[in-house]
């Protein structure tokens, strides 16, 4: 059946379609495309939480590139290959991201005798509480949703009455803007 369904859309058809954010389109781009990714990251250390996130990053710079017209299939690349390598990409620059390769215990790094290191972890946690409140209103809720409640996408695509993929979208837009509230209080 899969077969059938990748005949469905021509790579100008797929193009038109992002461009003109084609419901049907984006849904079976991002259905028909997760699971390849899914599988390179569950084989390379990685979970399905973080498949999803890595996804959607994926997916949504595919969006931006194809929406500026950064994209043309003339260079004989498929939209669905470059899908694919845009998430591979990502996740090999997690990887090799000291965010990954920490691995420092936080018992060992609270037992130091610097009291004031201890100190740093509890002000993280307060300048994120900050800059939570500071979202709007509908982020606030969607994160709060997803993370403190533990509520599916499809769950929170009924109450805030979206699609699916709307939902990791706006989830990941809400995300990405606290990360970025935050990282620049920490700058400075």
């Amino acid at each position: 059946m899969r077969k059938s369904i990748l005949k469905m859309y021509g790579q100008q058809e797929l193009i038109e379609g992002i461009r003109s954010n084609d419901d049907q389109i984006l849904r079976w781009l991002y259905q028909s495309q997760y699971p390849k990714l899914e599988i390179y990251i569950l084989n390379n250390n990685g979970n399905v939480e973080q498949a999803k996130d890595i996804f959607q990053e994926a997916f949504v710079a595919l969006w931006k590139k194809v929406k500026e017209k950064g994209f043309e299939p003339n260079n004989g690349t498929a939209i669905t290959g470059y899908l694919y390598q845009i998430g591979k990409n990502k996740w090999l620059d997690y990887l090799r991201s000291a965010e990954f390769r920490n691995t420092i215990k936080m018992e060992t790094y609270f037992d130091t005798e610097e009291a004031e290191e201890g100190n740093y972890l509890a002000e993280y946690e307060r300048q994120v509480a900050i800059e939570f409140q500071s979202l709007r209103k509908n982020c606030q809720e969607l994160l709060r949703r997803f993370y403190i409640e533990k509520e599916s996408m499809k769950t929170l695509a009924e109450f805030f009455q979206w699609t699916e993929a709307t939902a990791r979208n706006n989830k990941y837009r809400c995300l990405q803007k606290l990360r970025e509230k935050i990282k620049a209080k920490i700058k400075h």
